[in-house]
């Protein structure tokens, strides 16, 4: 820093306001202490600094699955919101969601120094007294059910399923079949539980459930199985991986898509418009979760405290080419 200070002509209380990025240094001086920086090849200890400041300017994020769309668009939002802010991001994947496993997830951060922790929660977990997150720490949770508990940010899950049965309903379908994702996932659950409810509220029956595990192979399995249900005219599938193995099962068993059966996803993948037909679906703004994650957990590293409640973002139906009136029988 005292090189720093020579070259530039400075002193070193000037270097060290411009390499933690304080105001009161005029932008021609900044300059200078830069360009010294520059040819001297110097670079500011950020341990140090976290060590003087008490903060590590890193935000921990614990994942339970790196293998759905969802978690991994959610985990790149949360990247990008946190470098806009200043903050790295320290991963660490959990391969069994269990209290053991998550409580020692905590440990490994806090041995990485972070500032707080941003949780993607797919599994029923919080929402049951089998895991609690450590005390004091501060959290913030997305995904998940626990919203008396911590802060939690999700995707409103019931309003863009309500939207896609009633966009179903409203062409002249006379239900809608389900095809759900995994038993153990919240998503899942919020899911279904919104299709009953909303055939439920128009006085439909609710057929028989179909479960798959949200790849694009278990919608071809269970695709097979709704093709050969004569009055299965329209089909909400929770996820578009599922959906596309469904629109494969439907067109090898003769059943067309849409003129003999209505396709719904959900999450908008950047690829559900090119698929054969192009995808209506249910939007997610996973940007605007990773944003509102990250936001909620730096309020809490600034204010000094903790929050409690959910903050749902809102979801919206994108219609295209897979849903259409119902046959005339």
């Amino acid at each position: 820093m005292a090189d720093v200070a020579r070259v530039a002509g400075v002193s070193s209380q000037t270097v060290s306001r411009v390499s933690n990025g304080f105001p009161g240094v005029n932008e021609e001086t900044r300059q200078q202490v830069l360009a010294a920086m520059k040819e001297l090849g110097y670079r500011p200890n950020s341990a140090a600094r976290a060590l003087k400041r008490g903060e590590f300017r890193t935000i921990g994020v614990i994942t339970f699955s790196l293998s759905t769309t969802g978690n991994v668009r959610t985990l790149e939002a949360i990247a990008t919101s946190a470098a806009q802010e200043g903050y790295a991001v320290t991963l660490l994947p959990v391969a069994v969601p269990t209290q053991d496993e998550v409580r020692g997830a905590f440990s490994r951060l806090g041995e990485l120094a972070v500032d707080a922790v941003i949780v993607i929660m797919e599994v029923h977990l919080l929402d049951t007294a089998r895991l609690s997150l450590p005390p004091h720490v501060k959290v913030v949770v997305a995904d998940s059910d626990a919203g008396d508990r911590h802060t939690v940010v999700d995707t409103d899950q019931a309003g863009g399923t309500r939207d896609a049965v009633r966009h179903l309903l409203g062409l002249g379908h006379r239900t809608v079949w389900h095809l759900a994702g995994p038993e153990e996932s919240y998503a899942a659950q919020r899911r279904a539980d919104a299709w009953r409810a909303a055939l439920a509220d128009e006085e439909r029956r609710a057929p028989p459930l179909v479960r798959g595990d949200w790849s694009a192979d278990s919608g071809y399995r269970a695709g097979l199985h709704l093709a050969a249900q004569d009055d299965c005219t329209a089909v909400f599938a929770a996820n578009d991986q599922m959906a596309l193995g469904l629109l494969r099962a439907l067109q090898e068993s003769g059943r067309r898509v849409p003129q003999d059966v209505s396709v719904i996803g959900f999450d908008d993948i950047p690829e559900s418009g090119s698929f054969l037909p192009p995808l209506t679906t249910v939007h997610q703004d996973f940007a605007e979760v990773g944003r509102r994650c990250v936001e909620g957990v730096l309020r809490q590293v600034r204010q000094s405290g903790t929050e409690r409640g959910t903050t749902l973002v809102p979801t919206r139906l994108v219609v295209r080419r897979s849903t259409a009136a119902p046959p005339v029988r």
